[in-house]
C-alpha cells in the first residue's frame, strides 16, 4: 500500500495519494478539487488506451491482434500505481499490464455489461511529478510494443469558487462554464491547442500547458469544480469506430507532459 507523498518548496505544496494528485497549494490556496465534494469522486485520473464511451462500439476496440474489451476511458484506471522513488521535490509512479490479462471492470454490473476488460499488448505507464517553484510538471511515459494503438488523456479536476463566474482562455477562444454545461457528457472540445488558462475568481489564475496532447476537453456539471483534460484526440460528437485506424501508434516509448502553473 502506498502512503501519501508530499512535495514541498518555499511557497507550494503537493499531495499525491497512490499516484493521484489530490492537492496543489500555493500560499495556502488550494487549486485541486477535493474528493468528497460534489462534482466527481476523484481528483485526477488517466484515460488509456481509449478515450470516450466505448459502449457505442459494443465495448469492442479493433486492433491488429484482435478485438479488445474496453470500457469508457480504458482499463488503466482499474490498475494500481506502484511508487518507484520520491523526494521532497519529485515522485515517480508506474503501472504495468501483461497482455490479455482480464481486469475486473468497476463499472460492472450497474454501469456496464462487461465484467472484465483486456488489452492484447503489454505496456508500462509511468506518471512522474516534479514541483518547481510555482509549477507542477507531470510527465507520462508509455513503454510498449512498437505499433501498439492507443489514445491518451489526463483527467485532473480543479477547485472553483462555486460562483459560476470562472472563464477559460485558449488562443482566441473564451469559454464560460455555461458553455461547458451545455456540452454535457460529451465534454467541451478545445482542439489544436497546447495551452489553456483558467481565470479564477477568488485566487490566482492557472495556466495548463502540454506537450504531445495538442487538444483539451472540458467537463463539469457543477459550479465548484472543472475538469480540464489534455487529450491526444477528441472522440465525442463522432460516429467513428473504436479501431486502431483512428488511434495513434506507439513508437515503443512515448512521452507526454503537462505543466500546471500558478500565474
Amino acid at each position: 500500500m502506498i502512503s501519501k507523498v508530499f512535495l514541498k518548496n518555499k511557497n507550494s505544496e503537493v499531495i499525491i495519494d497512490s499516484g493521484e494528485l489530490v492537492s496543489f497549494q500555493k500560499e495556502n490556496q488550494e487549486y485541486i478539487h477535493q474528493k468528497g465534494n460534489k462534482g466527481w469522486r476523484n481528483s485526477d485520473d488517466e484515460m488509456f488506451p481509449i478515450i470516450g464511451p466505448t459502449s457505442k462500439n459494443n465495448f469492442r476496440v479493433h486492433t491488429k491482434k484482435g478485438d479488445a474489451i474496453q470500457d469508457q476511458h480504458g482499463l488503466l484506471r482499474e490498475l494500481d500505481y506502484t511508487l518507484i522513488v520520491s523526494n521532497k521535490n519529485s515522485a515517480n509512479f508506474i503501472k504495468k499490464y501483461k497482455k490479455n490479462t482480464p481486469i475486473k471492470n468497476s463499472k460492472f454490473p450497474i454501469k456496464s455489461s462487461e465484467e472484465n476488460l483486456h488489452w492484447p499488448f503489454d505496456f508500462s505507464f509511468e506518471k512522474n511529478f516534479r514541483l518547481e517553484n510555482n509549477i507542477l510538471k507531470i510527465d507520462f511515459i508509455i513503454n510498449s510494443e512498437k505499433g501498439m494503438p492507443f489514445m491518451l488523456g489526463y483527467h485532473p479536476a480543479f477547485l472553483l469558487s462555486n460562483s459560476g463566474k470562472e472563464t477559460l482562455e485558449s488562443k482566441d477562444l473564451e469559454i464560460t462554464l455555461e458553455d461547458i454545461f451545455k456540452a454535457g457528457s460529451n465534454a467541451f472540445p478545445v482542439i489544436n491547442s497546447d495551452k489553456i488558462v483558467l481565470k479564477n475568481k477568488n485566487k490566482k489564475d492557472l495556466e495548463i500547458s502540454t506537450q504531445g496532447f495538442d487538444n483539451f476537453m472540458l467537463w463539469t456539471e457543477v459550479n465548484n469544480m472543472l475538469c480540464i483534460e489534455p487529450i491526444t484526440q477528441y472522440t465525442s460528437y463522432t460516429d467513428q469506430k473504436f479501431s486502431e485506424e483512428n488511434m495513434s501508434l506507439s513508437e515503443g516509448k512515448n512521452k507526454f507532459s503537462v505543466e500546471i502553473k500558478v500565474l
